[in-house]
């Protein structure tokens, strides 16, 4: 896996308790960031959903379960 630095500035005293108290940002800042973008990730994935809903919405009851017997019928 290929790795960057990412940089953040943080008042003083912010870093002097992290060193107080044996706080490692890396893993902090990293979990951080990764829930952050799960957020919009899954967001994102709402959007789509909702729209994929309405598309789908539109197609006969009989045409689904004529696709999904077809399907059944292949395995």
């Amino acid at each position: 896996m290929e790795y960057v630095t990412v940089s953040a500035k943080i008042p003083r005293k912010l870093k002097e308790l992290l060193d107080k108290y044996g706080i490692k940002p890396g893993p902090v800042i990293r979990r951080s960031l990764e829930e952050e973008v799960k957020k919009y990730v899954v967001g994102e994935l709402e959007e789509r959903a909702k729209e994929l809903s309405k598309k789908i919405s539109k197609i006969p009851d009989e045409e689904i379960a004529r696709i999904i017997r077809e399907d059944r019928e292949r395995t």
